[in-house]
């Protein structure tokens, strides 16, 4: 998309480049400094466990709160308008009830793993530990494999460049600075920097929605949104909007994001004890709520704003119908582009880039962590020694980085973001929900039926839309993702059932 061939010149010059630049070298030397409290591989993953609340809190928020959860959240605002707030608002919900009873969370710290599949092995055995992790780092990585595009694309959208050598020049370079300080400085690192930009783009975040505000009118948006959308802007259970089935499947995601996925359940095992666990979660659902609801304020100015202007408009609300997915994740950055002024863009570009290095290094520790943990190191009987551990996991970073980078280049979204993402994550979590609920709390669960219900997840592939339009098919995400939880669960219950464990289960066993 060329900007400025439709009449658009962005405000982002050469201050805000400045800004930028001198922001990011400064996030990497704190990363080189870090580097000398690095001595294991415990300090390395899961910061010796000595998180204590707040601390916790900001670094749980700073990694969900990155440049791609701003840049999805705002495309489904553009896309879905006040009817994206139910996504918030359940995310919200669900982490608060985690956070008063501890569920899931809070026995996973007691027994003092790692990873999740470390449970598995505890619980089921090693051979449900090893195909748990190789599927949870399968769909993980897949998951952020539109990670690096996502941030390209908002550096493309708030800085003016154009054309295909610009996009691949940019992801290269980003992947690049994500790779140097992670490989150098693992969770410690993510705990300090996850702070900083916490506080900068929390700050840049809400400056910035005042501003959209002020632009716009706050009367302009609500009827801006209710003339072009209707009823379906507002109203989430809207047969033309998002459905019931969607928002049924946002209230799982909401448990998954904050009690399934590897890169938060890493917080909890991180924490300084169980108690602290339980107030994380209590404070973070705040936080859950906030980092939903700005960004999907930003694609609703972004959508009224674009509405208004007639050059814009032919290209990101075609009348013969919705625009692509990857033109519509641009929407919000050339909007900010347009309304932010000069230095103070270079701010917010600055926090949202430093967020972007953000989420990568947590998500890159993340699954090569997962790998060497529980994919490698249990084909070891006489173990891997922290060194060893180590070095696998800085080994994998890179590799990791090498094929998002590929990713990120070749495969066409063809839905939003996120639900691409949610539908990717599925691959795991819709087994894992029945492995961990059942596992905890369940005292016949069988190593079969954890078995059944993590190769169940396989059947998530088939809510990308690439994958239905081999197939022929044209079912929702929302639809797919529910089916496929009902039948793990199912499966896990029976397989169970049929084929028990000789023994028990106790939370409490090392």
């Amino acid at each position: 998309m060329d900007l400025n061939a439709i009449g658009i010149q962005t405000n982002f010059g050469a201050l805000d480049w400045c800004i930028v630049v001198v922001y990011l070298l400064a996030i990497v030397g704190i990363d080189v400094y870090i580097k000398r409290y690095i001595s294991n591989v415990t300090d390395f993953i899961v910061a010796g466990r000595g998180l204590k609340t707040f601390l916790a809190v900001a670094t749980m928020i700073g990694t969900e709160l990155g440049l791609v959860t701003v840049m999805y959240s705002a495309q489904k605002g553009f896309t879905g308008g006040f009817a994206a707030f139910h996504i918030a608002l359940a995310a919200a919900i669900v982490t608060l009830v985690v956070g008063l009873t501890g569920f899931i969370v809070v026995p996973l710290r007691r027994m003092q793993i790692m990873t999740i599949p470390e449970f598995y092995e505890k619980r089921f055995g090693r051979g449900v530990r090893i195909l748990g992790g190789i599927i949870l780092a399968f769909s993980g990585i897949l998951n952020m494999g539109m990670f690096l595009k996502a941030g390209s694309i908002f550096v493309m959208g708030i800085t003016g460049m154009t054309g295909d050598i610009h996009l691949k020049m940019i992801m290269t370079v980003l992947l690049g600075m994500v790779l140097l300080y992670t490989t150098l400085g693992g969770m410690v690192s993510v705990v300090i920097l996850d702070y900083i930009q916490f506080v900068v783009l929390s700050f840049s975040l809400l400056a910035a929605s005042l501003l959209s505000i002020r632009h716009l009118g706050w009367h302009n948006i609500i009827e801006s949104v209710s003339q072009l959308k209707g009823e379906a802007g507002f109203n989430p259970f809207h047969s033309e909007g998002f459905g019931v089935s969607y928002v049924v499947w946002m209230f799982f995601l909401g448990l998954v994001s904050c009690a399934v996925w590897q890169t938060a359940v890493i917080r909890a095992c991180s924490a300084k004890d169980t108690r602290t666990v339980k107030r994380i979660y209590t404070w973070a659902s705040i936080g859950f709520l906030i980092r939903f609801l700005l960004p999907y304020f930003f694609g609703i100015c972004a959508f009224v704003y674009i509405s208004q202007h007639e050059s814009l408009r032919s290209i990101f609300i075609p009348q013969e119908g919705p625009a692509d997915a990857q033109v519509t994740l641009m929407a919000m950055p050339v909007f900010l582009s347009q309304i932010l002024p000069a230095g103070f863009i270079g701010i917010v570009s600055a926090g949202m880039l430093a967020a972007f290095m953000s989420t990568h290094d947590s998500y890159l520790l993340c699954w090569s962590s997962v790998l060497t943990q529980d994919v490698v190191a249990p084909w070891f009987r006489r173990g891997l020694s922290s060194k060893t551990r180590l070095l696998l996991v800085r080994i994998f970073i890179p590799c990791i980085g090498v094929f998002i980078l590929v990713w990120g280049l070749w495969y066409p979204l063809g839905q939003d973001l996120w639900d691409y993402m949610a539908i990717s994550g599925a691959i795991y979590f819709t087994g894992a929900i029945a492995l961990l609920v059942f596992g905890l709390y369940w005292k016949r669960a069988s190593k079969v039926g954890a078995y059944l219900a993590l190769i169940c997840g396989f059947g998530s592939i088939l809510g990308l839309r690439p994958v239905q339009a081999v197939l022929g098919m044209d079912v929702s995400s929302a639809i797919v993702g529910l089916t496929v939880i009902a039948l793990a669960i199912v499966l896990m219950v029976a397989g169970s059932l049929v084929f028990p464990d000789r023994g028990s289960f106790s939370e409490n066993k090392e």
